[in-house]
């Protein structure tokens, strides 16, 4: 075993409560350690993720934002304070991510994400996760996911409600299977707790799969009414014909 993923005394007491889990213990936490994850947007969801990820000790988090920090952020994107509005979206996020944990290695990406960028800003991650606000981005991510066959967690907010799924051909759908076509674009309102239940959802996605623990939402879209405080889930699935993924996977 490397240094660099060796746990120390102080990783063993700031991970405590998550190593004693019987599922989870030093192993998992040494996978987190040596782990690389993309972080597709720094906004409301991309502030969950980033801030649980860091506090979960994931390795290295690669964050791309090509954003600036604006007043009307701060009502869901905690990763930002009224004194870094104007600054680039991705150097305020490294500053809280350091201040949160400051072992995990931040990679930051003030870039935009197309397709002849997206090998470049993912490199050497292990898993895509979807915080973005526009689905023109996130097929782009979508085609590079299954064509690298890389996992990709996707979610979605809309007022105080959203959705999840965790999306890995050929076992599951691609996210063109399940969304076609794109909806039509817009500003979308959004209350901020509800961004940070589905991020913090998302995050647990994420965990779990570097941790090799739980059950992941693959084949289920699960869908959150935050206004009703539901839960419920729908099944996907694959789409033969989807020109993303249904050529690769016969």
């Amino acid at each position: 075993m490397s240094d660099s993923t060796r746990l120390t005394a102080r990783d063993r007491e700031r991970y405590d409560r998550q190593i004693m889990l019987p599922e989870w213990g030093g192993e998992a936490q040494r996978a987190l350690k040596r782990s690389t994850v993309f972080i597709a947007g720094a906004g409301g969801l991309g502030s969950a993720v980033a801030l649980y990820l860091a506090a979960a000790g994931v390795g290295c988090l690669r964050v791309c934002d090509h954003g600036k920090v604006e007043l009307s952020n701060l009502n869901r994107q905690i990763l930002y304070e009224e004194r870094d509005i104007g600054k680039k979206k991705v150097i305020a996020a490294g500053d809280t991510i350091a201040r949160i944990n400051p072992e995990v290695r931040t990679v930051l990406l003030d870039r935009t994400m197309e397709d002849r960028t997206v090998p470049e800003l993912v490199a050497d991650s292990r898993v895509v996760v979807d915080c973005l606000d526009n689905f023109e981005t996130r097929y782009v991510l979508n085609r590079f996911a299954v064509c690298r066959g890389l996992p990709l967690v996707h979610a979605g907010v809309y007022g105080m409600a959203g959705q999840i799924t965790f999306l890995h051909p050929p076992r599951t759908p691609c996210l063109q299977c399940i969304f076609p076509e794109a909806p039509p674009a817009e500003v979308l309102p959004i209350v901020g707790a509800a961004a940070a239940v589905i991020g913090s959802l998302e995050a647990l996605e994420t965990l779990k799969y570097l941790t090799k623990t739980g059950t992941l939402l693959e084949n289920r879209l699960l869908v959150w009414e935050g206004d009703l405080m539901r839960f419920d889930e729908m099944s996907v699935q694959r789409d033969p014909s989807c020109p993303v993924c249904g050529g690769l996977f016969r």
